[in-house]
């Protein structure tokens, strides 16, 4: 089976985002579960419940936890996954940029509020690409939307706290205040992906995408992203902190990201 046809780059270049049916193994889907159940276990630092004490169920967040959950580890850096982050791409050496979890359990009101990923990253760069992957069902009422075409909109927003959607800053050379919910879906069409275990949504750092919470849903939807960076992908600094709060550990701005913590994936 070909993982990405031709036909899948050109939906992920044109809409920034492109649904790929079946990619993965069942045995790839339960190694990935038995690491997040590792990583709620034991949570790192930067890990976050967006659920207030008033509202039902939970919406759990963790990241860049690869380094000592191998399940994360083994998938992220060697097998098809690489190789679909290197087709979306068209890069022969597609770097990974890190991991980050998404649980929101059964009857969860909080939503994921439309966003775009590149302005919370210390990173620079067009060539990109996040694997969102299921791990249960998610039917079409509590699934992943994208707006088709946002990535090529020219425009970067000053992130929003996800936890009250506070911006970041209130003003930043080069960046705009984010628009409401109801003026970016006036804005174009919004695609809405059902998927399920073994499915892939691809979607590109800039496009901007939400989700609903799980209301009246009776299981939980776990969610794993694995970001990946292509060639042209460079260290940036931000006039916030970032998400995740990397520490620079000697990179300035403009500088290639050929360190350990970044490291090349090897195809299959």
């Amino acid at each position: 089976m070909q993982l990405v046809t031709a036909q899948h780059v050109e939906t992920y270049r044109q809409d920034g985002a492109v649904l790929l049916r079946g990619v993965i193994t069942q045995a790839t889907v339960d190694s990935l579960a038995q690491g997040l159940a590792a990583n709620m276990a034991s949570p790192s630092k930067w890990a976050n419940d967006y659920t207030s004490s008033t509202e039902a169920g939970r919406f759990f967040d963790d990241y860049v936890n690869w380094q000592r959950i191998s399940q994360y580890q083994d998938a992220a850096l060697h097998g098809v996954l690489p190789t679909i982050a290197a087709a979306l791409m068209n890069t022969s050496q597609p770097r990974f940029f890190h991991e980050h979890v998404l649980v929101k359990e059964a009857g969860t009101a909080t939503p994921t509020p439309w966003h775009h990923d590149d302005p919370y990253y210390g990173i620079d760069g067009l060539d990109n690409v996040s694997l969102w992957i299921p791990l249960d069902d998610v039917p079409e009422s509590i699934a992943l939307r994208c707006l088709i075409g946002s990535h090529k909109w020219g425009e970067r927003y000053i992130p929003n706290r996800f936890i009250d959607q506070s911006p970041y800053a209130n003003n930043a050379d080069g960046f705009l205040i984010m628009p409401t919910a109801q003026e970016l879906e006036m804005r174009g069409e919004i695609r809405t992906f059902a998927a399920l275990p073994g499915d892939i949504v691809a979607f590109h750092f800039r496009t901007l995408h939400s989700a609903p919470g799980t209301m009246g849903h009776n299981s939980s939807r776990r969610v794993i992203s694995l970001r990946y960076l292509g060639d042209d992908a460079r260290w940036a600094t931000r006039p916030w902190k970032t998400s995740p709060p990397l520490e620079a550990n000697g990179l300035l701005n403009g500088d290639l990201l050929d360190i350990e913590r970044f490291p090349l994936c090897k195809l299959s």
